[in-house]
């Protein structure tokens, strides 16, 4: 069924949930301004008419009240949003010196690379003698086998100078070896000679 006044005013509290009362102050309102019209005396009328003065107040300060809070909301939204941009930079930021930092490691990993192959190199560079040293070792062996290659000569010229010796020498072998041969014969000829003499006397 139907619903009383004061039912309707308990529904609208029920319904207004910050507790601001808008809804009741203007059902009293509405009520105040019938009572009014309706009021047989002067007395009356004038209680209604203060009634409604001050439900019209508390409409007013109501709806200040709620003005401030929009305005207060509308702050502090603008501050949500100073506070998300400022969020949202920061964030680049991070991104950016995250990237950064990147690329310091990679710049560092390929120090570190080159450090690390540079120590290998002049390890192995250790091993050798450096070239100063090397030079003088050539230098050195470079007298030397000069030196070397002067005592082949040597040894070369004392070779052929015996070679040529003993060229004379079996030369001169040779030729005592025909005179032996040639004195030989003319030894036997003789004989056979004075053997033949021998004979012939005897005959």
């Amino acid at each position: 069924g139907s619903f009383s006044p004061d039912e309707v005013i308990r529904k609208r509290l029920l319904i207004d949930g910050d507790g601001a009362g808008d809804d009741r102050r203007i059902n009293l309102l509405v009520k105040s301004f019938i009572k009014w019209c309706n009021s047989g005396s002067q007395e009356e009328g004038y209680f209604q008419y203060q009634r409604m003065l001050s439900t019209l107040s508390q409409c007013e300060f109501s709806m200040g009240k709620t003005l401030l809070v929009y305005d207060m909301n509308l702050r502090e939204m603008e501050n949500y949003e100073k506070i998300y941009k400022d969020i949202e930079n920061s964030i680049a930021a991070a991104h950016e010196k995250i990237s950064e930092c990147k690329k310091q490691i990679l710049q560092a990993k390929r120090i570190r690379k080159n450090r690390q192959e540079y120590d290998a190199l002049a390890k192995v560079i250790q091993h050798h003698p450096d070239r100063h040293e090397t030079l003088k070792q050539l230098e050195a062996l470079g007298k030397e086998l000069q030196h070397l290659s002067h005592i082949k000569e040597n040894v070369e010229d004392k070779l052929e100078l015996r070679r040529k010796q003993f060229h004379v020498l079996l030369s001169t072998i040779h030729e005592l070896q025909q005179t032996l041969e040639n004195d030989e014969k003319l030894s036997e000829a003789e004989e056979s000679q004075e053997t033949q003499m021998e004979t012939e006397t005897k005959q």
